[in-house]
């Protein structure tokens, strides 16, 4: 991906004139047309990848019955988008949109529609695979998102409310936000965008103006304006290509609820911790590793495996797939005093 220079002279690698005609500084609407023209590309390039994903479940669900695609017993529970990022198939979206889905049908830019398979779910990421069977498919390109800027023109493609493949454009407002996913997870590396997303934009791509996918649109701040965001296309990447091999991407399980607690300062200096807060246990599951480790209700954990442990999150962040079935050590506060506990994180379930 190219870095994005002077707006003046590119955008996103479309060159734009410095000077009008006789050498006269170029006039906006020069610049507004040089603009469109990038939109334009973008969007005539991954428009054909970007399908509309409609979702059916179990009667009971909350249902449209006049949707002529509804079958019996089923009943629509929403819809959303995706984008199609290998040639045979496999299409990219968000785990919200088709989780616990009974039934998935996708509609292509052209018209067609084709029942599709779940392949892979990660509601941590608020990733999704699922995969169609049809021939001349246009996969779109995925890109670095370690080479986005702030400021630089970013496009949303997706569905809004059913208006298949509605195109915004808007800039890359901020990088390396974090949100919260539904599992209680955070997603790190977050891409904040203000092209505007609507319900049934999730999971589209955003682009940049050469057509190359930088985000997955997942989620909006309500009621604020401007406020939307998408997961960095470099998590994307990793997360489907695990989902394609695996169906599941694994991490690691230690079976302990807490909540986040500051430290006194008197207590950080005695034990040399490098951080002011930790993790007070609230909750042990029974047969869990963390009760098999002999933790207890009322520990503060302070350090897995050698490292901090200033909040849940980090916790999360250390129990990776490279942690399961590995003793580790865990250090608490038990009253006054430090412990240091073993501990094999399992499998999430």
């Amino acid at each position: 991906m190219i870095e994005v220079r002077d707006l003046a002279s590119d955008v996103n690698g479309y060159n734009l004139p410095h000077l009008g005609s006789g050498g006269a500084p170029a006039d906006d609407g020069e610049l507004l047309d040089a603009y469109s023209r990038a939109v334009i590309a973008a969007a005539e390039k991954v428009s054909p990848s970007v399908v509309h994903i409609v979702v059916s479940s179990s009667a009971g669900a909350e249902a449209n019955p006049a949707d002529p695609r509804r079958r019996p017993g089923e009943n629509a529970r929403g819809s959303g988008s995706g984008f199609v990022f290998t040639p045979d198939g496999f299409i990219l979206t968000n785990s919200h949109v088709v989780h616990d889905a009974g039934r998935l049908e996708v509609a292509l830019a052209d018209g067609r529609r084709f029942a599709a398979q779940p392949i892979g779910d990660d509601p941590d990421t608020d990733l999704a695979v699922i995969r169609i069977h049809a021939p001349d498919l246009v996969p779109a390109t995925i890109g670095d998102s370690g080479a986005v800027r702030v400021g630089q023109l970013a496009i949303a493609i997706g569905n809004p409310y059913g208006f298949q493949t509605s195109v915004t454009a808007g800039v890359v407002s901020a990088l390396g936000r974090s949100l919260r996913s539904r599992s209680g997870r955070l997603i790190d590396s977050i891409i904040q965008t203000d092209a505007a997303l609507n319900p049934g934009n999730s999971g589209g791509p955003l682009v940049t103006s050469r057509g190359e996918v930088i985000g997955v649109n997942t989620a909006v701040i309500l009621p604020a304006q401007g406020l939307c965001f998408a997961i960095a296309s470099n998590t994307a990447r990793f997360v489907a290509g695990r989902l394609i091999r695996d169906g599941r991407i694994s991490r690691g399980y230690l079976g302990l609820g807490g909540q986040n607690v500051p430290l006194p300062r008197r207590v950080v200096r005695f034990h040399n911790l490098a951080a002011e807060s930790g993790i007070l246990v609230i909750s042990v599951e029974h047969g869990s590793p963390a009760e098999q480790a002999g933790v207890c209700e009322g520990d503060v954990v302070v350090e897995f495996s050698g490292s901090p442990t200033p909040d849940i999150d980090c916790l999360h962040r250390l129990l990776s797939e490279s942690q399961v079935g590995v003793r580790s050590t865990l250090t608490v506060l038990r009253q006054t005093a430090r412990e240091v506990l073993h501990v094999v994180p399992q499998l999430r379930s």
